[in-house]
């Protein structure tokens, strides 16, 4: 069996990467948290790049593709950390399946939606006119009032949501709104594996340039270790990412673990990944100017969006015991 990405994966992967590698990046980033500039690409121009509805069916003006593919693309997100997030995407196509005009909307970039969880700041609220929730076992739809949040992370948009007279989409909703943060997990791991990928690139770059007392840094056993320790992490997380991509397309029994997998995988490797590289920069790296500390902002934010990396653990836990029992 092949678990490797196959040509149209990694045709689609370069195409996107060029895509948002071109309309955003670390300054960007950078400008955004610094003095209010716009995130980017910004909604309307990753609409019209067709991404972001990857998974919503043709039908619906969608690209009709599988989760993987949407992985792939939210890698290439991840490593310039790029907003607002696919996540907010993927959620919101799987939570609007069966409503075809609203899943029209999120395609063609009509409906600026974000899904609203109860607990903690709501991914991607800025900007957002329409806002998901599960109610009651409800899951409902309708504008809110968003109070922006001082930004660790400005690409992230967080905001608090006060939701105003809502609809109700579907009844008893629970199972339809677990699958959709699963999913979530899984994209929301992609951009990790992203971010900790180039990350990690980053480092090696410079203990390779590095020379002190005549020789590269990268040459001393401590910084090998330290960056051989998160490769070692983050091509296990690609190995989680993959799985649950695959599991939500093809295998539904295994996605809650394969997805709390990757979700508690990635936010310890972003986290690892960001405070290596800052310690193998030194003290340029935590400076505002070095590009370090906006991978380490990543981290730490998303280290909470869609429950905790604990939660998710004990997740994983709880979901290995079951299955052994």
């Amino acid at each position: 069996m092949n678990f490797d990405l196959d040509q149209e994966h990694r045709d689609l992967a370069a195409a996107a990467g060029e895509f948002l590698a071109a309309a955003g990046g670390p300054a960007v980033a950078r400008a955004a948290l610094d003095g209010g500039a716009p995130v980017r690409p910004g909604r309307a121009e990753l609409v019209k790049s067709g991404y972001p509805a990857i998974t919503v069916p043709e039908s619906a003006g969608g690209g009709g593709g599988s989760v993987l593919h949407l992985a792939v693309v939210a890698e290439q997100a991840g490593r310039v950390l790029a907003g607002p997030s696919l996540v907010t995407y993927a959620r919101a196509a799987v939570l609007l399946a069966d409503h075809p005009d609203r899943l029209a909307g999120l395609a063609d970039g009509s409906l600026a939606v974000a899904v609203a969880d109860d607990d903690g700041p709501v991914l991607d609220a800025a900007g957002a006119d329409t806002f998901l929730a599960l109610r009651d076992g409800d899951l409902v739809c309708g504008p809110g009032t968003v109070t922006v949040r001082d930004p660790i992370d400005a690409t992230r948009g967080l905001g608090d949501v006060a939701l105003g007279e809502t609809v109700v989409l579907a009844r008893d909703a629970e199972q339809l709104w677990r699958r959709g943060e699963r999913v979530g997990r899984t994209v929301l791991a992609s951009e990790g594996l992203g971010a900790a990928a180039r990350i990690l690139e980053i480092g090696v770059e410079y203990a390779k340039e590095r020379r002190t007392f005549g020789r590269p840094i990268g040459s001393y056993q401590a910084i090998k270790h330290m960056l051989v320790d998160v490769y070692v992490a983050v091509e296990q997380l690609r190995s989680l990412v993959w799985w649950a991509a695959w599991a939500a397309d093809h295998a539904p029994g295994e996605l809650p673990l394969a997805a709390a997998a990757a979700k508690a995988a990635a936010a310890t490797t972003l986290d690892q990944a960001a405070e290596a590289v800052i310690q193998v920069h030194g003290g340029i790296g935590f400076t505002w100017e070095h590009d370090a500390h906006l991978y380490w902002r990543r981290a730490k934010v998303d280290r909470f969006l869609l429950g905790d990396d604990v939660a998710a653990f004990d997740e994983v836990a709880r979901l290995a015991m079951e299955a052994s029992s």
